[in-house]
């Protein structure tokens, strides 16, 4: 499938990976691991849930020095609420006046952040399956991480060059004196791989040895 077949999609996947998520966290409750380091999935509820209904906690998310007011807020958030109460707030949405509710923008925001942190709750136990997504969704991760891999895997040791298995391929990093490696994979695994999920992405790396390992253990993301 060619670039330009990836760029058309029409459902937005991060309302149905929002579904999805909350599904499974009813299903595995509170208490279960995930793949974000020292978070259960009821800590992860609770960081979905103030990203979009608390303006004071937001920020933080993005700037480690706000990071202390974001952590209050969660910790806040879970005093107040119960974790069941949590995830129907976030199964609800946003409310209307956070950007996370204005159209397109939500999508914009949330593709990556629904679908990543779904599968840090399915990716967390040992014996996950990789999903069989709909070709439309991965167009939109394929987009996505198109425009967001740059920034991403600027940690990156040496020039990263994201390809599909039809051979499309996208830069995220021009090469550096220790040269260039190739992650080949699915949309969605090569999201994984550059947003930090190195462990349990599905992809294949071609470069110097040394270069690959130090890909595997660099810390990705925001």
């Amino acid at each position: 499938m060619g670039a330009d077949n990836y760029d058309r999609v029409v459902t937005d996947y991060s309302k149905v990976e929002r579904l999805a998520l909350c599904d499974l966290f009813d299903a595995v409750g509170p208490d279960q691991p995930t793949l974000c380091e020292g978070w259960t999935t009821h800590d992860l509820a609770v960081h979905l849930y103030v990203r979009e209904n608390d303006p004071l906690a937001g920020p933080g998310i993005m700037i480690p020095a706000l990071s202390d007011t974001t952590e209050r807020r969660m910790a806040r958030a879970k005093a107040n609420h119960t974790f069941t109460e949590i995830v129907d707030k976030v199964r609800n949405g946003p409310p209307t006046f956070s950007i996370y509710s204005f159209p397109g923008l939500g999508a914009q925001f949330n593709t990556a952040e629904y679908f990543v942190h779904h599968e840090d709750v399915r990716r967390a136990v040992p014996d996950f399956q990789p999903r069989d997504l709909p070709a439309e969704q991965q167009q939109g991760l394929w987009k996505q991480i198109r425009l967001s891999a740059k920034g991403m895997t600027r940690k990156a040791p040496s020039g990263l060059v994201l390809r599909l298995p039809d051979g499309t391929e996208s830069v995220a990093k021009k090469p550096t004196d220790s040269g260039s490696v190739t992650l080949t994979g699915e949309p969605a695994e090569l999201m994984l791989f550059c947003f930090g999920r190195q462990a349990v992405a599905q992809v294949e790396l071609e470069g110097d040895p040394e270069t690959i390992e130090a890909l595997r253990t660099t810390s990705f993301g925001v």
